[in-house]
């Protein structure tokens, strides 16, 4: 998940709160092992579908306050939950979708994040193991937030390194955002290109001031953006 950064926004409203969640896989061992995981961190499961068929159902007699999807579902299996997490996010604008895939695929997280970043999020399965992180990928997502993974997130640099969007940043900057956007902290940052606490956060506020923001948003979810603004920006010029 992108970033070392503060607690996300309603931390302690939401942890005072039993999270509802509603699971979508078509690998019922998967599903149901996510079930027991997050029924032990104290997280409210509403449902178990292994497709998107059902999900409308669901949500108009549940309202789970965030979905998690496999990417790959049938009849297809190719990018279902990609398509039902822009949906949720269209018809029920408050509630999160994470999508959950094997693969760090800059393709998919494109269309995932096409329409907009706020309560979405993109992770690979491997942090399924880390239930801690997992649980606040989930509340972040469930608040309105922006989650993705650091593998994806490389990977959509590594992609976008040619948009002109990357123009707008110096050598430095792009350092700088490249090692953001692999989840190092300020502190990690500046001991990679052995610069000051002070001279990363400049940089950081530069990238900010210079990439298209919405700067009504919380710090943490600044970082994220700044990357997203990449992809969005290569999605345009597709």
């Amino acid at each position: 998940m992108t970033g070392s950064h503060p607690p996300y926004d309603g931390e302690t409203a939401a942890d005072a709160s039993r999270l509802s969640v509603l699971l979508v896989d078509d690998s019922t061992l998967f599903r149901r092992g996510l079930a027991s995981l997050l029924t032990a961190a104290g997280l409210e499961v509403v449902g178990e579908l292994g497709s998107a068929d059902a999900v409308d159902a669901v949500m108009a007699t549940r309202r789970p306050q965030v979905v998690v999807l496999d990417v790959r579902m049938p009849p297809s299996h190719t990018d279902e939950g990609i398509k039902a997490a822009a949906a949720i996010r269209r018809t029920y604008p408050d509630t999160g979708a994470l999508v959950l895939s094997t693969y760090a695929e800059g393709a998919w997280a494109r269309d995932l994040f096409a329409e907009g970043s706020e309560g979405l999020g993109y992770l690979l399965k491997d942090r399924v193991d880390d239930v801690a992180t997992l649980v606040e990928a989930l509340h972040r997502v469930a608040s309105g937030g922006t989650v993705v993974d650091p593998e994806v997130v490389t990977r959509l640099l590594a992609e976008t390194s040619r948009r002109p969007l990357l123009d707008l940043l110096s050598e430095r900057e792009r350092d700088v955002l490249a090692l953001m956007a692999q989840g190092l902290s300020n502190v990690g940052i500046g001991n990679r290109l052995f610069l000051s606490p002070r001279t990363v956060e400049a940089h950081i506020a530069a990238i900010f001031t210079k990439l298209p923001l919405d700067t009504q948003a919380n710090s943490s979810n600044r970082r994220v953006l700044a990357v997203l603004a990449f992809l969005q920006d290569q999605v345009r010029h597709a």
